[in-house]
């Protein structure tokens, strides 16, 4: 099963794609980032429930109040949480399964 989810914008709905390492999980951040169609959020932890902000959402982050951060992140994490199970509930047997990257 994947543990990270890639979040990203597209069209102003959120997207994401999964992935079983950070490693592939960042990698795949770094492409969407050069994809002028989509804007890369972070990578959503589903074990810690952590997010790791794309550098872009990173700055708005640091630059909020403290409870401003804390809204922004508990608003992404339900976010993740949701796209989560809007996937696995279509194959529950065969775990979270993304949608290719750019399609």
């Amino acid at each position: 099963m994947k543990r990270f989810s890639v979040l990203y914008q597209l069209k102003e709905q959120y997207k994401h794609i999964g992935a079983s390492s950070q490693e592939e999980a960042k990698k795949i951040l770094q492409k969407l980032g050069t994809d002028k169609r989509r804007i890369p959020v972070g990578i959503y932890d589903s074990k810690t429930e952590l997010i790791n902000w794309a550098p872009a959402f990173k700055v708005i982050y640091d630059h909020a109040s403290i409870s401003e951060q804390g809204r922004r992140t508990e608003a992404i994490v339900r976010v993740a949480q949701a796209l989560w199970r809007r996937d696995s509930s279509w194959n529950p047997a065969a775990g979270f399964s993304p949608p290719t990257l750019f399609a």
